[in-house]
């Protein structure tokens, strides 16, 4: 009997018609994907539109509209949201997976967001916004701060709510893996534009998390249920010293319930003249300093650890007989009163004028030329608390603060305040350990920090060599080797130029000393462990040894006017530091300003610019 297999027939009909149902399926997923692309790709650049709208509405310190364009702004995000969730079955696919938790941590920034501006609104012409209809501004001026000050809790009541969705949207960010990205797609930097936003909002809610204890401490730090007691130091950054200038005066002030006192305001010289007896001057001190054999307080700055060098101040400064018991110290620079003065305007103190106008006598601003003209300048008679005046001078400058309407000034004095922060012309030191270690985490008390790279910190002193950093720029050149024989080497150069002419610091004559020969007490902070290979420019003799959880290599160079000086330091790395996670910290001295910084690693310039603050650079 003959037989008949029809299976092979069957067979192809079937695969005929899974294939037609795949090629189907595909296409409608293809269409699908494309018009979903097309939907996102349109309300995307729509939601571009309204983010710009945003950040101009946000410029203009109007809470009203920043209310307003803000909702705009949500509900557009929302929409946008929606239209990616049509694609969220897909991410199964690596980079769908990193577009929603992209979309998702958007959701929660605009969460913490909203909370904020819900949280200021109702007290925002207190901190500096525009509002339709306030009081504030009628106020006295001790009665705004008092204001300001009591209604901070209530602004402050939704901080963990708001520190909770940053977390979200931190958590999210970090589950995008920027490798899988091409280095470039065309002229399009990709991978790196990826990693620098991921860096950046790292940064972000860092900077929140370590912020929040500070922050919800501000009612307290301003005295709403208890006095609190602050000492300011002003620090001359034009006599550099190790944490940002040479002491020459203080104030003491009280804050309670928003209320200001100023207690005392004057030269460091009466407190030092307060002090019975002043015990041997530091190594430091007779090895460096010029005729100097007694330890002052106004020399007590010697570490560029502001905490250390508050050590060493408090030593000095419980025999004298004009302490008191502090919660905290502030200390400030000249680019803190050039700031103010930037802001506020021409004010005047003890009947002189102070401006923040360039001073041709100086080319830097009048308020530095005048107030040093005041103190230094010799005279035929008794000048009584000569220094003092730097303490009047911000005291009218806090007063002219308060005085004006919050929104005019007072959102720009809060960004230049924070800026100074990060600069490290304003120092921060306080008595409670949970508040120091906030700022310590906040990069705002001068500390050395521990790193686990590469480190580099270049601290100068200007020991009894006038006011010649006023005159005198410094520039940094780091260079790395990553495999030098098998070995990571450095190299760094720094050159100080003084291209003005020698004052004339004839006394007698009644001459104006403020630029002369600068005398400089260099230290080079590296990672622990480093090999000092040569140290060229030093007039004494290198010294080396280990602090602050650095090694250190010390040296001393002169610069004279019309001159350049120049110090080169060749090391190695310690063996700790591997060249395949080579990362390099280098952090900025407190007072200095406009040093400039280039950094080489393996002959390829990663960065040449201004080390305006603490500058990490990561190979990727």
């Amino acid at each position: 009997m003959r037989e008949f297999n029809f299976t092979p027939k069957r067979r192809r009909k079937k695969f005929l018609s899974i294939s037609a149902l795949l090629l189907l399926i595909l296409g409608g997923v293809l269409i699908y994907s494309f018009l979903s692309y097309k939907n996102l790709s349109g309300k995307g650049k729509i939601l571009i539109a309204s983010a710009k709208e945003l950040k101009e509405a946000f410029s203009k310190n109007d809470i009203d509209l920043l209310n307003k364009e803000f909702q705009d702004f949500s509900q557009k995000y929302n929409d946008f949201e929606k239209s990616a969730k049509s694609i969220y079955w897909a991410t199964f696919i690596p980079y769908i997976a990193d577009f929603k938790n992209g979309v998702e941590a958007g959701n929660y920034l605009i969460k913490a967001s909203q909370e904020s501006i819900k949280a200021i609104t109702p007290y925002a012409d207190l901190i500096g916004f525009k509002k339709g209809q306030t009081s504030f501004v009628e106020k006295s001026a001790e009665d705004r701060l008092q204001t300001a000050i009591l209604t901070l809790d209530k602004v402050l009541t939704k901080v963990d709510a708001i520190s909770e969705d940053i977390k979200q949207a931190e958590v999210r960010i970090n589950k995008i893996n920027s490798s899988r990205y091409p280095k470039k797609i065309g002229s399009l930097q990709v991978r790196d534009r990826i990693e620098n936003i991921k860096e950046q909002f790292e940064g972000l809610a860092s900077l929140f998390v370590d912020a929040k204890p500070l922050v919800k401490k501000l009612p307290d730090i301003f005295g709403k249920d208890k006095e609190k007691k602050y000492l300011i130091l002003f620090q001359n950054d034009k006599e550099l010293r190790a944490s940002g200038g040479f002491l020459t005066a203080y104030s003491i002030f009280t804050l309670r319930e928003g209320k200001l006192k100023v207690e005392r305001s004057k030269d460091i010289y009466t407190l030092d003249n307060s002090i019975p007896l002043h015990p041997e001057a530091p190594a430091e001190i007779l090895t460096y300093h010029k005729d100097v054999k007694r330890f002052y307080i106004r020399d007590s700055n010697l570490s560029p650890d502001f905490p250390s060098s508050i050590e060493l101040f408090k030593s000095l400064y419980k025999n004298s007989n004009e302490k008191v018991n502090y919660d905290g110290i502030i200390a400030l620079d000249t680019n803190v009163l050039v700031d103010m003065l930037t802001i506020f305007g021409d004010t005047e103190v003890r009947g002189m004028r102070f401006s923040a106008k360039e001073d041709k006598r100086c080319d830097c601003p009048q308020v530095i030329y005048t107030l040093l003209n005041e103190i230094d300048r010799p005279v035929g008679y008794i000048k009584e608390d000569r220094k003092g005046i730097l303490g009047d001078l911000m005291y009218a400058l806090f007063y002219k603060a308060i005085g004006f309407s919050p929104s005019k000034y007072w959102g720009t004095l809060v960004q230049e305040m924070f800026k100074n922060l990060q600069e490290k012309h304003i120092l921060l030191y306080f008595v409670e350990g949970d508040l120091q270690a906030s700022i310590e985490k906040l990069n705002f008390a001068g500390k050395i920090r521990a790193y686990d790279g590469d480190y580099l910190h270049i601290n100068n002193v200007n020991f009894a060599g006038a006011k010649a950093n006023l005159f005198t720029s410094q520039s940094i050149n780091s260079k790395t080797m990553l495999n030098d024989k098998g070995i990571i080497s450095r190299e760094v150069l720094i050159e100080f130029r003084n291209p003005y002419p020698h004052s004339d610091c004839n006394l007698e004559r009644g001459g104006l000393c403020l630029n002369a020969t600068l005398r400089n007490w260099i230290r080079f902070y590296v990672p622990k462990g480093s090999e000092l290979i040569s140290f060229a420019g030093s007039k004494k003799k290198i010294q080396t040894y280990d602090e602050l959880g650095k090694t250190v290599f010390e040296g001393y160079l002169e610069v004279t006017p019309l001159g350049k000086a120049q110090a080169i330091v060749k090391y190695n790395l310690p063996n700790t530091i591997k060249a395949e996670d080579y990362k390099l910290l280098i952090q900025k001295q407190p007072g200095t300003y406009q040093d400039k910084l280039k950094i080489n690693i393996d002959g390829k310039s990663l960065y040449d610019g201004i080390l305006a603050v603490d500058k990490e650079i990561k190979l990727r």
